[in-house]
């Protein structure tokens, strides 16, 4: 559709935010499932409507000129404003909502995702929608950026200002050593580590520095079926969730499980939005997700590891 001279257009407000959040044309276009060609369009319409440039496009990274950082904080509200009234007027119909983007830790990618996502479907439609999924640390700052409408990924130690939280779930940390192995398995392989680069592979290295370990590792990856695969072939040993566990389906015969040879430690998963713009649709698909998780990983974990009751349970 062409875009008349002096008409700002929402489109062009959220290409606009985009642009100035990623500070590239390229990556402003991937973020929104379009091309450079049309970011580059719609900034130039945006531009010619308000009579002024808002940002330095020949600079690597794009800049905001001093009118952009005034513009910036306009455009922001703008969009809240825009995302509220949608949720407004898909509160009393959920099948009216034409858009959800959502942002999903692996763990769930097995079983939980697509339950959830045909379940909403069902409820909504005419809804388009977005599945990312991704380490927590990544999809927090999608949230952020506006990116994502919710997420659902491991808590941090504090929520970002202008987040709403609903907690879903707390797991303990457990060992994963090869089948058979003895009680000093843990002190006597090496340690698969879980990658440093997300959020759970720094927790599970600063509890082990807290209890005074530093277990030798040749290899760390954030991939949990490569972890339980090299287990599973004696290579080492590895600390990881009920989740991990129970998503590596192929290898968990040849991997046994037990408490952890340092004092017990866990994690809580959460859904975020961003506060008061969504209305009750976070709370409403929080849960479904705590029926989901209780029904296809607590109840099944719980089952098998008995001893997983005290620690694994749905907030």
């Amino acid at each position: 559709m062409t875009v008349s001279a002096g008409r700002i257009t929402l489109w062009g407000v959220e290409v606009f935010v985009a642009t100035a959040e990623e500070g590239s044309l390229s990556a402003a276009a991937q973020r929104l499932g379009t091309s450079a060609a049309t970011i580059s369009q719609q900034l130039t319409n945006l531009e010619t409507a308000i009579g002024t440039m808002l940002l330095n496009r020949g600079e690597r990274p794009v800049t905001l000129t001093p009118s952009g950082h005034m513009f910036l904080r306009r455009a922001n509200a703008i969009l809240n404003e825009a995302d509220q009234a949608r949720a407004e007027l898909a509160q009393a119909d959920m099948s009216r909502l034409t858009r959800f983007r959502i942002g999903m830790i692996e763990d769930f990618d097995a079983e939980v995702t697509p339950r959830l996502l045909s379940g909403l479907a069902e409820a909504m439609p005419a809804c388009q929608f977005l599945l990312e999924t991704g380490a927590s640390h990544r999809l927090q700052d999608a949230l952020e950026a506006r990116a994502l409408d919710l997420i659902v990924a491991a808590e941090s130690a504090a929520p970002a200002e202008g987040m709403e939280v609903h907690r879903l779930l707390e797991e303990p940390f457990i060992a994963a050593v090869p089948a058979g192995s003895g009680p000093g398995a843990t002190a006597d392989l090496p340690l698969i580590q879980y990658t440093t680069r997300h959020l759970m592979g720094r927790q599970i290295a600063a509890q082990l520095a807290r209890a005074g370990l530093r277990p030798s590792h040749r290899f760390e990856l954030d991939s949990y079926t490569a972890i339980m695969a090299m287990v599973a072939a004696g290579a080492g040993w590895t600390i990881l969730t009920p989740m991990g566990w129970l998503s590596a389906h192929r290898f968990r015969a040849e991997v046994s499980v037990r408490a952890l040879p340092i004092p017990p430690f866990g994690r809580s998963i959460a859904l975020t939005a961003r506060a008061g713009v969504l209305g009750d649709m976070p709370g409403q698909v929080a849960a479904r997700l705590r029926v989901l998780t209780h029904d296809l990983i607590v109840a099944p974990a719980q089952a098998e590891l008995p001893w997983l009751v005290p620690g694994l349970r749905i907030l």
